[in-house]
């Protein structure tokens, strides 16, 4: 099924309209490029290792991981069309030969133990909880034993003046499933998905609340 032949499939900001200003909108609210370089960081890519970054969006994340580890193999996907075009023109601009897929995060288009990294951004808060676990088992899938998998996404606030922020990201993005993440129920998801070693890593306060990293491991054996 196409995304929008798919009711449940929610576009970069919520509304096709807004995806030419995704990466501005982005850039200037969610600290990206500080959390973005840090998650990077922390998947700690060796070189040969294959990346999967899960809704890639404009490719971004792809990108910067592929020029912080230009020895690894990054690919992106997402379920949108149009972010994906974005997300190969700035590869081509940046000098990258990269690959972006077509896929929904339920059902990815790759073998069992394919990845040694599956990255993630931004996503999870858009799903219900049945859609997280989904996709989390997804990840877990197509990781090899042993992989690791390293998710920034909105968590728990701080405090009373981030819980407030955030506010807004959940007038935009549904009640329901931002709440999953404010609650902190993401290292359980993880855990249910069969992950190990799942931690949160770090917090930074932005302007629409509390961006949290997490990491995670697929069991060796």
């Amino acid at each position: 099924m196409k995304p929008d032949q798919d009711f449940s499939y929610v576009p970069a900001l919520g509304f096709h309209s807004l995806t030419p200003f995704y990466d501005a909108v982005v850039g200037a609210t969610t600290r990206e490029r500080t959390f973005k370089t840090e998650l990077i960081a922390q998947a700690n890519i060796g070189s040969g290792q294959t990346v999967l970054d899960l809704a890639c969006g404009t490719g971004t994340l792809s990108i910067w991981a592929k020029q912080a580890y230009p020895k690894a193999e990054v690919t992106g996907v997402d379920g949108d069309p149009a972010v994906l075009e974005l997300a190969r023109r700035k590869a081509l601009r940046s000098g990258l030969c990269m690959r972006f897929d077509q896929a929904m995060s339920d059902a990815l288009p790759y073998e069992e133990s394919q990845f040694d990294r599956v990255l993630s951004s931004l996503f999870f808060h858009h799903l219900n909880m049945q859609d997280k676990l989904r996709t989390a088992s997804e990840c877990f899938r197509v990781l090899r034993p042993g992989g690791e998998f390293h998710v920034a996404d909105w968590g728990k606030p701080s405090g009373s003046v981030m819980r407030t922020l955030f506010y807004c990201i959940q007038m935009l993005d549904g009640f329901p499933n931002t709440q999953d993440n404010v609650d902190g129920k993401l290292p359980d998801v993880f855990s249910k998905a069969g992950f190990e070693e799942v931690v949160q890593r770090n917090s930074f306060n932005t302007i629409f609340g509390t961006m949290v990293l997490y990491s995670a491991r697929k069991p060796a054996t």
